[in-house]
């Protein structure tokens, strides 16, 4: 039986703006080296799958003989129990980024590695996007590496209505030479990092791939389809060339709309004259898309800043206009990582903050997590911080059953909310109301 530690405390914070709440629990896993939880899917059966890296081949950690990086999924039942998890990759560093449960009823993890042997089949350079297809109980089905002799890495992907699935990550053109985009012969004007989109079949087969960007560093970390059958892309974007029209300074938020087939449909900046990261996007009912990450810029798009850093969310329609933003936070460092809407038609909001005023009012010690709940309208519903007086992070948070929201991270505390550290750094699960 793993060694799992169960944490039930009143949630009742320092902080006014957390609302009263019922017990909260935390649960750390891992062993004497580095875990962390990246992404979080419900599945079909009521419970909960979660995917991240694991380094360590001791303590909870099962079936692992080396300690390079490798894939770790675990995989939850409706009573918050663990049921099985899976370890997945090589010889080298593989590193799991994003999970979803596939219409099968398997899942699709995806991530990137430097691997070419173990579960690995094959490397071309460097780090590759590398992509499992599991059935129900974690068995690989298929497995799949696309990339070429630079570092190219897989961030986050979906199921596309036609079965298949979207991929998004980094391309490094300078080192694929161009290659890795089916609608041009080279990668004239582009350099360094683009945005790379590749298209795939129910089997895994690519169907299109396409890079966009400019000459300096263009990350996307989250894509939607859009109920025309098109995708939003959300990421961060230095450059103003190219395929960039309207940098406002140093890094942006920059969107990107594409056809099904690949082709851009517009591109928007949204910042200011300081560095702006967008990290996740979500649908709203009124037919809308909100996007959330960090903002260091306090002028141009950016209306008000608490501090270094804030949350930022801003909502834009299907043309990519912005109806609104919002900045969340203290004056430290604060950073949104994901967003998800929930069946009451808001949206939480995961994250991590250093601050102790502004909209917060307690820090444990060096970053904790930080969980918001925004309405439709950008406005602050409730939050809840947690944490030790070491580094704790979140990275993705879904409302479960019962309105239960169980965000996941890692952590290296070993007091205040998290009394246990198994190693260096801990995956991180906690579950509140």
């Amino acid at each position: 039986m793993l060694g799992i530690w169960f944490l039930m405390q009143s949630c009742s914070k320092e902080n006014s703006s957390n609302p009263p709440e019922n017990n909260t629990i935390t649960k750390t896993f891992g062993g004497s080296g580095n875990e962390n939880a990246r992404s979080i899917t419900p599945t079909s059966d009521g419970g909960y799958a979660i995917l991240g890296s694991v380094q360590s081949n001791d303590g909870d950690v099962l079936g692992k003989t080396d300690t390079s990086f490798d894939y770790w999924l675990l995989k939850f039942d409706a009573e918050n129990q663990l049921q099985w998890q899976k370890t997945y990759g090589g010889s080298l560093d593989d590193r799991g980024q994003s999970i979803i449960q596939t219409t099968d009823g398997g899942f699709a993890l995806l991530g990137y590695s430097k691997s070419s042997d173990g579960d690995v089949s094959a490397n071309n350079g460097y780090d590759d996007f590398w992509l499992v297809k599991t059935d129900a109980s974690g068995t690989i089905v298929w497995e799949k590496s696309f990339g070429y002799s630079g570092t190219d890495t897989g961030y986050s992907m979906i199921q596309t209505s036609d079965g298949g699935y979207l991929l998004i990550g980094v391309l490094d053109v300078s080192a694929s030479g161009g290659l890795g985009n089916n609608k041009m012969a080279t990668a004239k004007n582009h350099a360094g990092g683009d945005y790379w989109l590749i298209k795939l079949s129910v089997s895994g087969e690519i169907q299109w791939s396409h890079y966009y960007g400019g000459t300096y560093t263009d990350t996307p970390y989250s894509v939607l389809e859009t109920m025309d059958g098109d995708f939003i892309v959300v990421g961060s974007s230095d450059s103003d060339d190219v395929d960039i029209t309207n940098n406002k300074g140093t890094y942006d938020f920059w969107v990107i709309k594409v056809s099904a087939t690949g082709s851009l449909i517009w591109e928007k900046n949204f910042g200011g004259s300081n560095t702006d990261e967008a990290r996740a996007i979500a649908a709203s009912n009124d037919g809308n898309f909100i996007i959330v990450g960090d903002t260091r810029s306090n002028d141009l798009d950016v209306s008000n800043n608490h501090g270094a850093a804030d949350i930022w969310a801003i909502k834009i329609n299907t043309s990519g206009d912005l109806l609104w933003q919002r900045t969340f936070g203290g004056s430290s460092f604060d950073a949104g990582r994901s967003i998800r809407k929930t069946p009451d038609n808001n949206f939480i909001i995961a994250g991590n903050s250093r601050s102790a005023d502004g909209n917060l009012n307690v820090n444990f010690g060096q970053n904790d997590v930080w969980m918001l709940k925004i309405d439709t309208n950008g406005k602050l519903l409730s939050q809840n911080t947690w944490g030790g007086s070491d580094v704790d992070l979140a990275f993705d948070a879904v409302q479960w059953v019962n309105n239960k929201i169980i965000t996941v991270g890692e952590s290296s505390s070993s007091d205040g909310d998290i009394p246990e550290n198994k190693g260096f750094s801990d995956l991180l699960i906690i579950e509140n109301e």
